[in-house]
């Protein structure tokens, strides 16, 4: 099964869906912005990324611009990711263990078999 982490209104999200939904029968969609993550599933996510909070939060969202000059530590930028679930970079695509941020969309190419 792929699970993808998508936002709707994001089309990065939207090409890499037509990607896996055009490449794979069983797909697990979770608009996040609606279902917001758990700790324990952001953490998960990270681990099979193989990447660290600071390298999944977009900067550049008005939301995170307070933050831009303060040094938080991971389990600070978990809480904060949890908190204001539009910082969090997507579309992240998952099939078991292995995971790939959509950007660009043809990233997702990586882990379909």
């Amino acid at each position: 099964m792929i699970t993808i982490y998508h936002n709707p209104k994001c089309s990065k999200s939207r090409q890499s869906l037509e990607l896996v939904l055009a490449k794979a029968k069983d797909v697990k969609i979770i608009e996040y912005l609606k279902t917001p993550l758990t700790k324990e599933e952001l953490r998960t996510i990270l681990a099979k990324l193989n990447l660290h909070a600071k390298e999944i939060i977009r900067t550049k969202e008005i939301e995170f611009q307070e933050y831009q000059t303060k040094e938080l530590s991971e389990e600070e930028l978990i809480n904060l990711i949890i908190k204001l679930p539009i910082l969090l970079e997507r579309p992240i695509i998952i099939e078991g263990n292995k995971a790939v941020i959509g950007r660009p969309p043809e990233n997702v190419l990586k882990i379909l078999k």
